[in-house]
């Protein structure tokens, strides 16, 4: 079985969604063929009585210790920086990128996944507050050491991720070869900031798309592929960044390409986005089997040119 240009998103397992539903879907997702699983430290402190993250990477923990050999199937995503130093602080107190942020904050990344290394570690948004030498090295230090393998960088403009690029290379450290950004075949009005996620630079832009086509080796992830259930459910609306003209039109090509294939709405935005040049990896959170099952058919599912074409034009 060919492996699935899908990443599953846990950022709800172990608060919102319970440690039974959870496991059904991460077995589910690698009994598919899925690999990357994607997480973060601050997953999900806004839902946690506490305040502070941790509960998404300790039911990956207890995942991985009750089905041994798992962990050679599956390679873990996880994130630092946005993780709240007191309750009730994010977005003006959380623990950054510093070097010192960093070391303690992988450690505890590693012991609550129970797991010696992390496959890609992300900086999950940009601190400006901290040298940006001392987090290129950070990351770099711990690369070397075998505790993280691939360096991503989320929700960065993109001037910082190239200057990020050169530091690491002026240090002979490992450079950034990921990028994480939102992105769906809805598009926002121009100028549009992400208020919702607190994150400016949040979007993947044309200019992101070229930026990663000319990169060798480079990937690029998105996250909220499917608008939290907006392509299927009546009760979630599309957000007010997505209302204009250009939506109304891509959702009637969206509908007709989706009836004519047989498939949802979901699976053909899932389709387009890992066929899409460049490719794109989606994050696809799920809290029930079926809505799992769909965005697999779409990274199965390989959209015909003609309806690819239909679906880019439609603006």
């Amino acid at each position: 079985m060919s492996e699935l240009n899908l990443a599953l998103g846990a950022m709800e397992f172990g608060s919102r969604i319970d440690e039974k539903t959870s496991f059904a879907l991460l077995d589910q997702y690698v009994a598919e063929g899925g690999v990357w699983i994607d997480t973060a430290n601050c997953y999900s402190f806004w839902q946690s009585e506490s305040g502070f993250g941790g509960q998404s990477e300790e039911l990956l923990g207890r995942w991985f210790a009750q089905r041994p050999g798992v962990r050679e199937r599956v390679r873990i995503a996880t994130k630092v920086g946005c993780e709240p130093t007191v309750p009730g602080g994010f977005p003006d107190h959380t623990e950054g990128l510093g070097g010192a942020a960093i070391d303690a904050a992988l450690e505890a990344s590693l012991r609550r996944l129970g797991i010696d290394h992390i496959d890609l570690y992300w900086a999950h948004w940009d601190d400006r507050s901290t040298p940006l030498d001392e987090t290129v090295a950070a990351f770099g230090k711990h690369h070397g050491a075998g505790t993280i393998g691939q360096i991503g960088l989320s929700n960065w403009a993109l001037w910082r991720v190239e200057r990020a690029r050169g530091l690491a290379a002026a240090a002979g450290v490992a450079e950034p070869s990921a990028f994480q950004l939102r992105y769906s075949y809805l598009q926002p009005r121009p100028l549009v900031r992400d208020h919702i996620h607190n994150h400016r630079f949040g979007w993947i832009t044309d200019e992101v798309l070229d930026f990663v086509d000319n990169q060798p080796h480079w990937d690029l992830w998105a996250y909220s592929p499917l608008m939290s259930g907006a392509y299927e459910r009546a009760d979630r609306p599309i957000e007010e960044a997505f209302d204009h003209p250009g939506t109304t039109r891509r959702l009637e090509v969206l509908d007709k390409v989706a009836a004519e294939l047989g498939v949802s709405r979901s699976s053909v935005v899932v389709a387009w986005l890992t066929g899409g040049t460049p490719p794109v990896r989606p994050i696809v959170g799920a809290s029930r089997t079926e809505q799992l099952t769909a965005s697999i058919t779409g990274a199965r599912l390989e959209l015909p040119a003609e309806l690819r074409t239909k679906l880019d034009e439609a603006w």
